[in-house]
Formats: structure tokens, C-alpha cells, sequence
């Protein structure tokens, strides 16, 4: 089908206790993996194109390559711009057909951040694309910080609620613990704090960065509380290297550079199967591409009934 925007995908995941996967892409191989497993789980799913992509890609060519994907498939596919930093960027990606934006002001001023994304917002809403927005920092893995340090920059609740309302935006982005570009799965979530920013703004679905290095179980709790979007790039990229260092030693004698990056692709798509089922949007979409009902152990039924 057609590329659709991140909106519907997100309210109907606030609603039902589950979060649609958001993964990152630099090249055919991730892009054709990432969409052929969300046609195999039928979940829905967002691709990412980030500004280090566009930079290596050129925005024409990585919005083509997931334009053309997403009509192979009958799952419905949102075209999302991560972490764009600047006002040029996102409407740059806005006129190259991107069904989803974000403008990361988090290192800028409260005042800065939200006069920013609400000159995006107002633009992008005339298109009928929504905006995702940053609050707080999700902090670099190279930053090298302590735990103390990484607190200081979580989201503060009653700005989420200030921020949500001056600019609005249709999702937001939370720091609560999570760090990006984490190889390992040793982070646990602030969940209070996320309890605290869900409270706030109970109607706008959350967005979680840095996923790769957060537990499995922190990421499922996190559910629960207002996360709808799941984002995933590190994970994806070890995979994906992981499967190069195996592919160049299996084929070392082959000058054919489809056979490693054909076992790079595979790998990278397992651990986009692995993340659509944590998530809990495996099997949401009908054969027509329509949603269906949630898994009941995401509506609440098992877990206590939604906030």
C-alpha cells in the first residue's frame, strides 16, 4: 500500500497498550528487511530515515527506496524523519513525501524548543503530517555520564504538559533512561518518571529513544505507561554488521557482494521480528490491511486496565 502517516498507528497504540516499532535504515538491504518482517508479523511499522542517512543517501533516494517498499506490502508503512534538527530539514523531507517528522530541540532552550516545533507543526498540519518533538535529553552513549547526570536531563512532567499544549504536537519524545547507541541491554527505564510525564499528557502518544540498550522487560513495563513508538537503530546495525563479518569469511573467495549483504538483510529482519513481538504489534493488521484488535495481554487484561 501506500505510505500512510505515524498518526493512526500511534493514537490506536495509546489506546490499546502497545507500541509500533520505528527502525532505522541506511541502505536497501535494512529497508527491504524492515518491511518484509512487518508484512510477515502484519504489524504495523515505521521506517526511519535519520539526517546521517540523508547525508549518506541523499533524501531523494532513501525517501524512493522506502516509498517503493511500502507498496510490495499490504501493512501499512509511515516514512518518519528521526531526529531532524533544524526548521530547514523537516520541510525538506516534508516536500519529499516523509509521512512523519520530528524536530530535536532538546538542546536548545525550553522557549527555543517549543517556538521551533510549533512553526513545524502549524506547516506540517496543513500537509495532514504529524510531528514527533523531543523534551528533556536522551543522552549519547559517547557522552560518557553518570547515572546522576543522565537524571538531570529527563523530561520534566509539568513542561511536558506546557509543551504539549503551547506547541501541539502529536507525539513526544521522553527522556527517562534510556541512552543512545548503548551495545548492550543493561538499562533499566525511570518508570515512575514516565508515570508522572504519562499522567501529564494522557491523550499524546510517547516516543522512546535509545531503545537498543534498555531491557527487555523495562521496555514491556514502559508500555504501560504511554510509550506507542519504539525506536531501534543500534540493535539493527549490529545486526547487520554482524552479518557482513560473517558473510565476507563465508564467501571469502566470491567477489559477489549480494551474498554477504544478503545475510546481513536476513539477520537485520529476525531482529525486527524479535522487536515487533516485544513491542506487541505482531498480528494487528487484517489481510486487507486493516487493524484488528489488540493482543489482549496489550489491552490492559492482564496488566490492569488503561490509564
Amino acid at each position: 500500500m501506500s505510505l500512510v502517516t505515524s498518526k493512526q498507528m500511534l493514537l490506536s497504540a495509546l489506546e490499546n497498550r502497545y507500541a509500533v516499532g520505528a527502525f532505522n535504515a541506511n541502505n536497501m538491504e535494512q529497508i527491504q528487511a524492515i518491511v518484509e518482517a512487518a508484512e510477515e508479523e502484519r504489524a504495523p511499522v515505521i521506517l526511519q530515515v535519520s539526517q546521517g542517512a540523508i547525508q549518506y543517501a541523499g533524501l531523494e533516494f532513501a525517501a524512493g527506496m522506502v516509498k517503493i517498499a511500502a507498496s510490495l506490502v499490504r501493512v501499512p508503512v509511515a516514512l518518519h524523519l528521526d531526529h531532524g534538527y533544524d526548521f530547514e530539514q523537516n520541510v525538506r523531507c516534508l516536500r519529499a513525501g516523509f509521512t512523519s517528522l520530528m524536530y530535536d530541540g532538546s538542546k536548545r532552550s525550553f522557549e527555543e524548543n517549543v517556538a521551533v516545533t510549533s512553526k513545524i507543526v502549524e506547516i506540517a498540519h496543513i500537509a495532514g503530517i504529524p510531528v514527533e518533538a523531543e523534551l528533556g535529553r536522551v543522552a549519547q552513549s559517547s557522552d560518557c555520564l553518570s547515572y546522576e547526570e543522565v537524571c538531570a536531563l529527563m523530561t520534566d512532567p509539568e513542561q511536558a504538559k506546557e509543551f504539549v499544549e503551547r506547541t501541539n504536537v502529536d507525539s513526544l519524545a521522553v527522556a527517562c533512561g534510556s541512552v543512545h547507541a548503548m551495545r548492550t541491554q543493561e538499562a533499566e527505564l525511570d518508570i515512575e518518571r514516565l508515570q508522572a510525564v504519562h499522567a501529564q499528557v494522557p491523550n499524546v502518544p510517547l516516543v522512546l529513544h535509545g531503545s537498543s540498550g534498555v531491557k527487555p522487560e523495562s521496555l514491556v513495563e514502559a508500555i504501560q505507561h504511554g510509550i506507542c513508538k519504539i525506536n531501534v537503530a543500534t540493535y539493527l546495525n549490529q545486526a547487520f554488521t554482524r552479518g557482513m563479518r560473517e558473510g565476507l569469511q563465508k564467501y571469502a573467495e566470491s567477489v559477489d557482494p549480494r551474498k554477504p549483504l544478503s545475510l546481513s538483510r536476513d539477520y537485520v529482519k529476525e531482529a525486527v521480528r524479535e522487536k515487533i513481538r516485544l513491542f506487541g504489534s505482531s498480528g494487528l493488521i487484517d489481510a486487507a490491511g486493516g487493524f484488528q484488535s489488540a493482543p489482549a495481554q496489550f489491552r490492559g487484561t492482564e496488566l490492569g486496565p488503561a490509564e
